[in-house]
């Protein structure tokens, strides 16, 4: 019995028989084709009993003959009017039927289900209608979930607007419509934020919060439509919230995925939302710098849409498919039952290209059922594979040309980097040959250091491997465990060389080669700590040729080389015709020299050009900036310490330790042994020697971080200090939820007091101390009218904060007695507390009111904090916009050194700076130290550095301290290495300046007496005795 039959006295129990008439004879000649808006017609029919036979039928033919799909989706519509129904037989078969069709379609033709679907969503329709229309969309998640991530960009605007529905059971609907949408994202950076999107879209309050999170969202993954599809909306609610710091938040983030979005087109739907309400932005935000991020927004999203409107788009458009699917058959003018075929196939075969289904297999598969029913199954996967062919050649993107060269290709890949939360490049491709030199050119922070250690480590997908591509990366820098290694063991002992073999005699060889013989400046056996940054270079050199490389990695090769060694490294290089190089210099004459290639770092992705720097600079005249080379390209500011008061000169000392000798708990022999030292203003020091030399707990020392056993510790009570760590980030550890901006402002809330250097062990009271505290002790009192002296024994239970000086140009401290509840306004001498055990407080009230006097130059405000944190080179974005947790090590070291600056401080204590800065950073380092009128003590390993900064050296040496007048000791080995009797001017941290001579010459016992006796003849005429006669007479016992 046919179809038409069949409906004409359709019942409850009709519904399996019709579907196996279909099934049985095909869509076409069991009349379905022909009668299914009549099927559609009775499944809406107001009769009850009407609508449920229909119904069921409609239901059979999904689920039972789901290649009949491209028909029975037309009666979708019926049954979700049919969600309405008086009777709730009806509803609850309408609701099967519709979820039936959603779950049972082919999931590539789900799209063509979304138009009836969207139809059904207006807030015109009964409430009903829009529920089920929502729960066909939800299911979609589980049966087509790559193809509903595809179709996010039309289906998200729907269902937000359904969300904040006044109806709950549509806001229900569309909220699990949308959680089952977000499941299909397809990105891993914003998978985690999928239920906090979900709250934003329905509770506009949550927005700010939101904002914040995804601003610390690092975007590795290439953006796609899903992904921007579900992030849009909430960007859009950011970028029309009244706060500006949010408004500028989505710029920031707009602009940061907008660079991940390697598919134009995929950006397209949405450039017509954001961009209107980003110009309004940029042209009524009055606060200049968030207008001037999102002005920067505004630019890439322009940049984005001139790159979509040129990109070929046959995403989603069904039309060229439809004409092909019509030419492959012949069926041009194709009515009926086939027109709906071809239209259904051509929605399968659109989504397959859009989700890269391209293989053959693939599309016969999914379209050969579609046909069935009008052609043989030759015919069908012929045509199929005419359509699929030209789809492919629609999809084709023009290759930029292959350079034609003979040289072997050792690398072609493509790739993704980043560093912290920052992404360098991404999806870039990157090929070398043998034996050219690239030179790697990129703006500051670009990621070009980071690109070639990322290559020696391994870390760059796609990379050959270093067993199969030999990769060296040459730079200069000494680890601070290494610098007590000869040069030939610090080359000897590297992990390549032990890999490949080498013995020490080839390395003595290879050193010999570049200039380090027992007779020249540099020595083969003398420490690696004793070379100058040039020599550092040639020995990182030698040990790269050692490894025999494919592949050279060089940061700044020329970098301390003077003009005889910059040409060896020019000849050296070029003599490498089998060698592949990759070069990162600010040296012009280097990449012009030496480099065939250029590779330019822009926009996120790695661009090659032929010839050398000058042919680049045609092409690209705006490369000349990365030349404009200045010393550093970095400028910190610090703030001026500003007078102390009672402190006239620069010189007076302002810190001390007396012999003091400290031991670790966990220790039997001290770590410090007898240390003396004092800092001024004035103080350039810098702390050097072996890991585990005890330099950190003598700067701990100093600073009051541990209290030393004997000895003493003093520090003016006036004198702020700022101390940064050798483990810097314990700091902010409990703060990572805190903006750079919020933490110095916590810091400092309580009128500019440090809450930091109050948890210090040197400011907890012993036991001691709290006995004697809580011992009455006598204290004298005079009546100013009579004279009268008389005694009384009182306890102190608090320091109240006041502090003055006395007659006798003494501190006295304001005091409360135990058993008071007012303050009595008396002060008590610095002496009498000392001896009642108040010695601390006293510290701590110097510490606040120190502390304080910072604060009257600058108010604690956001904006005085924001330029405060730029002054160290932490860009406002971070500093004011980001969490610390989403800052990469570097920048968190920057909020270290800038907190601890805050309340300008007279003497700055860097424990290892050089151990997280870059080159770029040092540089500013080093300038602002150099502008800096407090004193300075740092120690390091970087000998560059404290040479540049500091006259006066602190030599570390299993606890025993040696001080010497001038860093360039360590410099002097690489020229004067034959020079024992080496003189040098010693300046102390007083400033006072003394000649002291080199190695001792030991006196011959003529020698000996005669000293003596002129040592005799002079104290006893009352004369002074030299420094030299004084340690002799002393040796000697002669005084």
């Amino acid at each position: 019995m046919s179809v038409e039959a069949m409906l004409e006295k359709l019942s409850l129990d009709d519904g399996p028989s019709l579907a196996e008439e279909v099934k049985k004879s095909g869509v076409e000649k069991s009349g379905l084709a022909a009668n299914v808006h009549a099927l559609a017609g009775k499944a809406e029919s107001k009769d009850e009993k009407e609508a449920l036979a229909a119904l069921a039928a409609v239901k059979a033919l999904a689920t039972t003959v789901p290649e009949a799909g491209a028909v029975t989706k037309l009666c979708l519509a019926a049954c979700l009017e049919q969600g309405a129904h008086k009777s709730k037989n009806v509803t609850k078969a309408a609701s099967d039927a519709a979820l039936a069709i959603c779950a049972n379609v082919n999931p590539f033709a789900m799209k063509g289900l979304l138009p009836i679907i969207f139809s059904k969503l207006p807030v015109e329709k009964k409430w009903q209608v829009r529920e089920l229309a929502l729960k066909c969309l939800a299911s979609f998640g589980a049966v087509a979930p790559k193809q509903l991530g595809n179709a996010l960009p039309e289906v998200v605007p729907e269902v937000t607007a359904c969300m904040w529905d006044t109806k709950k059971q549509i806001k229900k609907a569309a909220t699990e419509a949308m959680r089952e949408a977000l499941k299909v994202i397809g990105n891993k950076d914003i998978d985690h934020m999928t239920e906090k999107i979900l709250t934003a879209i329905s509770k506009p309050k949550e927005v700010p919060e939101i904002m914040h999170e995804m601003a610390g969202v690092t975007f590795v993954q290439s953006v796609e439509s899903p992904a921007l599809a579900m992030v849009v909306p909430l960007l859009l609610r950011g970028l029309r919230e009244k706060a500006t710091a949010t408004r500028r938040q989505s710029a920031v983030i707009i602009n940061n995925m907008s660079k991940l979005v390697d598919d134009p087109i995929d950006a397209m739907p949405f450039l017509p939302l954001l961009l209107p309400a980003l110009e309004t932005n940029a042209s009524s935000i009055s606060d200049p710098e968030a207008r001037g991020v999102t002005e920067k927004a505004v630019e890439q999203l322009n940049r984005l849409k001139g790159l979509a409107e040129k990109a070929v788009n046959t995403r989603g458009d069904v039309s060229k498919l439809d004409a092909e699917f019509r030419k492959a058959f012949d069926c041009a003018d194709a009515d009926g039952g086939l027109a709906m075929c071809v239209a259904h196939a051509s929605v399968i075969a659109t989504c397959m290209m859009d989700l890269h289904f391209m293989e053959d297999m693939q599309w016969t598969k999914n379209l050969a059922p579609v046909f069935g029913n009008y052609f043989d199954a030759a015919k069908g996967e012929a045509g199929i594979e005419v359509v699929r062919a030209e789809a492919e050649k629609m999809m084709v993107i023009p290759e930029e040309e292959d350079e034609e060269d003979d040289a072997e290709e050792l690398c072609n890949c493509q790739f993704t980097l980043a560093y912290g939360t920052k992404i360098l490049l991404h999806n870039t491709k990157m090929r070398l040959l043998r034996g050219k030199k690239y030179g790697l050119l990129g703006g500051n922070d670009s990621g070009k250091t980071t690109l070639m250690r990322s290559i020696a480590n391994n870390q760059v997908e796609g990379f050959p491997d270093s067993n199969d591509v030999r990769t060296v990366f040459v730079e200069a820098d000494i680890q601070g465990e290494q610098s007590h290694l000869s040069c030939i063991d610090y080359v000897f002992v590297d992990e390549k060389i032990q890999a490949l073999g080498c013995t020490k005699d080839q390395v003595r060889e290879m050193l010999s080669t570049v200039g380090f013989v027992p007779d020249g400046k540099a020595k083969p056996d003398h420490a690696v700590s004793t070379l100058s940054g040039g020599w550092r270079m040639k020995l990182a050199l030698a040990r790269a040729m050692l490894q025999k490389a494919d592949i050279l990695l060089m940061d700044e090769p020329t970098n301390h080389l003077d003009v005889i060694n910059v040409a060896w490294v020019k000849k050296y290089i070029n003599s490498l015709t089998n060698v592949t190089g990759i070069m990162v210099s600010h040296d012009s004459s280097l990449l012009n020299d030496c480099c065939t290639h250029i590779l330019q770092i822009e926009n996120l992705k790695l661009h090659t050009y032929k010839g050398n720097l000058d042919e680049f600079v045609k092409i690209k005249p705006s490369a000349r900036s990365y030349f404009s080379f200045t010393e550093s390209k970095l400028k910190f500011r610090f703030p001026q310490p500003g007078p102390i008061e009672g402190v006239k000169s620069k010189g007076k000392a302002l810190m001390k330790m007396s012999k003091c000798t400290f031991t670790y708990p966990v220790n039997d022999k001290p770590t410090l042994f007898d240390i003396s030292i004092q800092v001024s203003l004035s103080s350039r020091v810098a702390c050097v020697g072996e890991n585990g030399a005890g330099k950190s707990t003598m700067i701990k020392l100093l600073v009051g971080e541990i209290e030393p056993q004997t000895g003493d510790v003093w520090k003016h009570p006036n004198a702020r200090v700022a101390y940064v760590a050798q483990h810097a980030f314990h700091h902010i550890e409990s703060h990572l939820t805190k903006t750079p901006n919020e933490y110095i402002r916590w810091r400092y809330a309580n009128n500019g007091e440090d809450k930091e250097s109050l948890v210090k062990v040197s400011m907890q009271f012993t036991p001691e101390e709290e006995k004697l505290q809580k011992t009455p002790f006598e204290i004298q009192f005079v009546d100013e009218e009579s004279g009268k002296i008389s005694k009384v024994k009182k306890i102190v239970s608090e320091l109240v904060g006041g502090r003055k000086t006395n007659k006798s140009k003494e501190y006295e401290y304001e005091i409360r007695y135990a058993g008071s509840t007012v303050d009595s306004g008396e002060f008590l001498p610095q002496k009498t507390l000392k001896k009642m055990g108040w010695d601390k407080a006293m510290k701590a009230v110097d510490m606040k009111i120190a502390q304080r006097a910072g604060l009257y130059v600058r108010p604690l405000s956001t904006k005085n904090v924001e330029q405060h944190l730029e002054d160290v080179g932490l860009d406002k974005e971070f500093g004011t916009h980001y969490r610390m947790s989403a800052l990469s090590g570097g920048q968190k070291v920057k909020v270290v050194l800038a907190a601890a600056m805050w309340n300008q401080p007279h003497i700055l204590i860097l424990d290892e700076p050089t151990n997280y800065l870059d080159r770029d950073s040092l540089g500013a380092l080093a300038g602002a130290i150099e502008s800096y009128d407090g004193g300075v003590v740092m120690i390091t390993h970087n000998n560059e550095f404290c040479s540049k900064l500091c006259p006066e050296t602190w030599v570390m040496d299993a606890g025993h301290l040696e001080t010497k007048g001038d860093a360039e000791w360590m410099l002097k080995q690489d020229t004067k290495i034959d020079d024992q009797q080496q003189l040098t001017e010693v300046t102390d941290a007083a400033g006072n300046v003394s000649k002291v001579k080199g190695q001792k010459k030991k006196l011959s016992k003529k020698e000996e007496k005669q000293l003596v006796k002129k040592i005799k003849a002079k104290l006893k005429n009352g004369e002074e005795l030299d420094s030299d006669e004084e340690e002799f007479a002393i040796e000697k016992d002669l005084m």
